[in-house]
């Protein structure tokens, strides 16, 4: 009798220990109608998107295509072989110009290929280049003003000191808050992007219509916009950045307009003085 209560109790703890069907089944059915979700890397806008990543590195190559676009309209007569030689000066303008333009390509790249380091150790060579940019923007300014009235090339050379000693000016103030905030990326890129910017109106003023209708600023200031239009994507908020800086940018360019076409009183005095 004993044997077979030890045998009864044997079956019924296999019995209790073995899963039933229904549990099994219902296991295979949860994982069939649950699937494991994957996030796709390849989205437009987000933190993680395209525009995100892509940005700044299109923008350079925008910047490129500008550049190239608006000097080979002149950079022929005007630098490679005019008809009165120009001074030397204008060459180092130039190259200093195109090396801020493969300064801003290369600083996009390493960020995009995650080379932080070395975008940090190629920055003070490029702070070095925007310093050198301004005194000699400014300085070719005048040189240039000073043949232009002499061989008789433009009659209104000084009054037009005003755009690039605004240019020169919105430059170098927006690189040295770039620098002054280089340990906060959020302001230091859009600083950086927003004074490359600035330096497109030399190529796009090439562009008759452009130059003859004042719409090299407006053509600028939609550059930034992009700028805008990304934050909004990725972001879902304008940044600071040009919340303070387009208007800010705005008021100078007009007023710069202003002074070069309608030559006050005030502005003839300053410039005459500088021109001696």
């Amino acid at each position: 009798m004993y044997p077979f209560v030890r045998r009864a109790n044997r079956i019924e703890v296999r019995l209790t220990q073995r899963p039933s069907m229904s549990t099994v089944n219902a296991e295979r059915v949860g994982t069939v109608l649950a699937p494991e979700k994957k996030v796709s890397p390849l989205t437009l806008t987000g933190r993680n998107g395209i525009v995100c990543r892509y940005f700044y590195f299109a923008m350079s190559l925008l910047f490129a295509v500008i550049v190239v676009s608006g000097f080979k309209r002149t950079v022929n007569d005007n630098l490679l072989h005019p008809a009165i030689p120009r001074p030397f000066i204008l060459w180092i303008h130039g190259a200093a110009f195109a090396g801020w333009v493969i300064f801003f390509i290369c600083q996009s790249t390493l960020v995009r290929i995650r080379k932080v380091s070395w975008h940090r150790s190629m920055g003070w060579f490029g702070a070095g280049l925007a310093t050198l940019m301004v005194p000699l923007g400014v300085t070719t300014a005048i040189i240039m003003d000073r043949f232009d009235t002499v061989h008789h090339l433009v009659t209104d050379g000084d009054a037009f000191l005003s755009i690039p000693f605004y240019d020169m000016i919105a430059f170098g103030v927006l690189i040295a808050l770039a620098v002054y905030w280089r340990t906060r990326p959020e302001l230091h890129r859009r600083l950086i992007f927003v004074a490359t910017c600035g330096l497109m109106d030399a190529p796009v003023a090439r562009f008759d219509y452009i130059f003859d209708h004042n719409l090299f600023f407006p053509c600028l200031d939609l550059l930034i916009v992009l700028g805008v239009a990304r934050d909004l994507l990725v972001e879902r908020r304008v940044h600071k950045v040009y919340r303070y800086a387009l208007p800010l940018l705005i008021v100078g360019q007009s007023l710069a307009v202003y002074m070069w076409r309608h030559n006050p009183s005030w502005w003839q005095t300053i410039t005459h003085t500088i021109m001696g």
